[in-house]
This record gives structure tokens, sequence and C-alpha cells, in this order.
């Protein structure tokens, strides 16, 4: 792909219909249960990106069994019961945040020394807590860079944890990534005895650990939370033929955003109101601010509304990737819109409250800023270049900044791949544009 992208202003209301690929979260916690389980597992409607092609390699490269098939989005991963096939090796994960903190943890509750690498940007990413958890456990760390961040050679805490003669117990602090606690969860049936996690941070609970939580049960494993811990209790593993994967919420809410700006009207096909998906708040604020809803038989239609975007302010820490989205179209809102709660945002694939603010100001956009919130003004955005800073999130929110006015170009617009390879490709069919 070209290495800017021209946004087309547009100038009359949406009327969209879509498909978005699979969702990454859901994906990637699919790849990792179905390696526990014990024997084939078929995944249908697997997302195929940068981050899922890294965790595939990944699995590969320990010496799992999968079968891919692209054209289908399907994959069949051979499980191997919570044993890992290889006492040795090497994987790299890339810049896939999930990647990195599940396979992580597996490695470091399994036997063998294994290496560890990632991409620039994933060794900046915040590591230490998932890390000491594995240390009190018993794993070992060699640092390859900077302490507490990948890479890392770790040799697993395999043959202590098999030997307990009682629950495992962690202390787990997830204020800077709910990840960590996924991660446990998910390998907790790897404890003979079972998993107790107590959460030292104010932050306890979230949408993606809903996630994970909802789909061990459906993999035959229950997580109990009682506000402050959380318990697995021993458990036969997981067991599963086959698993349907939903598609991706959060490629969703782009077009979704788009046709709230305009007053028009998106529909994405295969999303529904009962998807556990978190970024689903963000179709609730979207009706805040005049859209509406409708469910129908193949998907959600969103319709904008006629008269404007009305500003609000909004509490985004549970479903923060689509912080961006919002910032991107609070310009077109008839007052100011206030996203609070999102500090733990800068620590993502960027300082996504950096890029929020630098771009923003950059289209001429008037906006306040805090160290976990910021304030935009409504007003008409210039043109401008957009910095992505390697970000597929950035690159896809304010490219709906873009449909509404002129001159906006999207540099680097290939890190799309991470998530949503052919984003601007679907795009550009739905504007006509091939």
């Amino acid at each position: 792909m070209e290495e800017i992208y021209q946004v087309k202003h547009i100038t009359e209301p949406v009327n969209w219909e879509t498909d978005v690929p699979g969702s990454k979260s859901i994906t990637n916690r699919a790849l990792l249960l179905a390696a526990l389980c014990d024997g084939p597992v078929q995944l249908n409607g697997v997302l195929f990106s940068d981050d899922s092609r890294h965790f595939l390699s990944s699995l590969q490269s320990l010496g799992y069994e999968v079968q891919i098939d692209e054209p289908k989005a399907a994959v069949r991963v051979n499980g191997n019961g919570g044993v890992l096939p290889a006492h040795s090796g090497e994987i790299h994960v890339g810049s896939a945040g999930t990647a990195a903190r599940f396979l992580t943890a597996m490695l470091g509750v399994s036997e063998g020394t294994f290496v560890i690498n990632a991409s620039g940007q994933m060794q900046k990413r915040p590591m230490q807590p998932l890390f000491e958890a594995l240390i009190s456990l018993g794993a070992s760390v060699e640092w390859l860079g900077e302490t507490w961040h990948l890479p890392v050679r770790i040799t697993g805490a395999g043959a202590q944890i098999r030997n307990m003669e009682q629950e495992a117990v962690l202390n787990l602090d997830i204020s800077s990534s709910t990840q960590f606690l996924s991660a446990f969860l998910l390998i907790a049936p790897m404890f003979p005895h079972g998993l107790k996690i107590h959460i030292t941070s104010e932050k306890k609970d979230g949408s993606y650990i809903r996630i994970t939580r909802k789909m061990m049960q459906e993999f035959g494993v229950e997580a109990a939370f009682d506000s402050c811990n959380y318990t697995v209790a021993p458990s036969n593993g997981y067991q599963k033929s086959q698993y349907q994967i939903e598609p991706d919420v959060s490629g969703a809410c782009y077009f979704y955003a788009a046709a709230a700006m305009t007053g028009g009207t998106a529909k994405v096909h295969h999303v529904h109101l009962d998807s556990m998906q978190g970024d689903m708040k963000f179709l609730r604020l979207l009706e805040q601010m005049g859209g509406t809803l409708t469910e129908e038989s193949d998907g959600i239609r969103l319709t904008g509304p006629s008269d404007g975007l009305k500003g609000l302010e909004v509490n985004m820490n549970d479903f923060s990737d689509q912080a961006l989205t919002l910032a991107a179209i609070a310009p077109y809102a008839s007052s100011d819109v206030k996203i609070t709660h999102i500090g733990h945002i800068r620590g993502q694939e960027c300082d996504r409250l950096y890029a929020i603010v630098t771009n923003l100001r950059n289209a001429g956009i008037i906006c306040e800023e805090g160290e976990d919130w910021v304030c935009i003004h409504p007003g008409k955005p210039q043109p401008c270049q957009i910095e992505t800073f390697d970000d597929h999130r950035v690159a896809m929110a304010f490219t709906v900044m873009g449909l509404g006015c002129d001159g906006i170009e999207i540099l680097n617009p290939g890190c799309c791949k991470k998530t949503f390879e052919n984003y601007f490709d679907v795009l550009d069919h739905l504007l006509g544009k091939h």
C-alpha cells in the first residue's frame, strides 16, 4: 500500500453495509484455549492479521500441530492437554500484546527454557506484574534487554507447580493491563490444585476479563470472582472440538462512527447486541450522542442523528480502544466531548492520549489534556497529515475524522495490518473508489 492514504471528503450521509474480520481478542484467546485442550479443535471465523499470525507461528515454534486455511478463516489446532510439545525453543510475538502476555504466562508455568522475542514497540510495553507473578511461582527470567521487559529467556516453573499440594495463590496488579489477569486465568487448568488470584490494584475487573471468563466457560472451565479474588478450581481441563469466533466489534466501530458523524446509516454483518465484546459500549455511546441502534437478523444497524452529534462527558476506562474513535468524531459534535479515566492508553501501542492531542491540534482543533483525560472542543478540522505512530487504531480512527473535511492524509496506513489488514480496501469499496 502507498505510504500515505488520502481520505476522501464525503458531503452526503453514508449508507453502508459491510463485513469486518474476526475479533483479535477472541481469536488469540481461542488459539491459546485450543492449544490447552486435549485433542484437535476447529476454530472458525479466525482473524488473520499480524498479531494472530505471530500467535500462530509461536504455537508452531513450540511444537503444536496447526493447520491454517486463510481463505476459509479457519484454523485447526491439535491441543496437547496443557503440556508443551517442546521443552525448549524460541518464539517471536511481534507487537501482539495478547500473544506476549498469554504465551509468556504459559511458558512461565511449563517445563523447559524458552526465548521470547518481540518487536521494538512491544519491548516498550509493560510486563513487570506478569514477570513478578511468574517469578513468585518459581520461574526464572534472564533479561535479554531492559529489565522487566521483553525479550527474555525464561525457564518455567512447571516442576514446582506440578509438585504443589494445594492451590496456587498469586498477587497481581492489573492497573497497566488486564491482559496479565487474562493470561493467568486462561492457563489456570495447568495448576493441578487450582489457582487463586488476589487483585492488588484498584481496577479489579474489565470487559476483556469478562470475555476471558466467558470463553473459559465455553471451553468447560469456570473462573469465579468475588469482587477482589479470582478462583479457578481444579478441573479436567478445556474440552472443545470446534468454536466460532465473533466478528471484531472494535473494527466495526469505525463504520458506525462514520454513520453517526455524517447522519447516515451503517450495518455491520454478524454484530449483535448479545456480543461479549466490551466495545459494544461504544454503540450505546453513539446512541447517547443522538444515534439510533436497530438489531436486524444479519447485524446491527446504526443511524446517525440528522441534527448533528451531541457532546458529552464519558468514562471510557472499560472500552478505551474506542477513545481514539470518539476523539476523532468529537470535533463534529455540537458541544465539548470530554473522555476520562483513560490514563492507561498512554502505555499501549503508542501513547494514545498524546496521539489524540497531537493529531487534533495539527488539524486546528482546540483540546486540553490531563494525565488520564482529554477535552475536545467543536471545530472544523483543517488539512493535515495524521501521524499514526505505527498504531493501527490511530490510523483507522482518524480516517473517520477525514471523511468530514478536506485534506486529511494518513501516514503509514499499512500499520492497520496488525488487526484489520484490508481496512482501507473495505473503506475504498464503500466510498466507491474501486
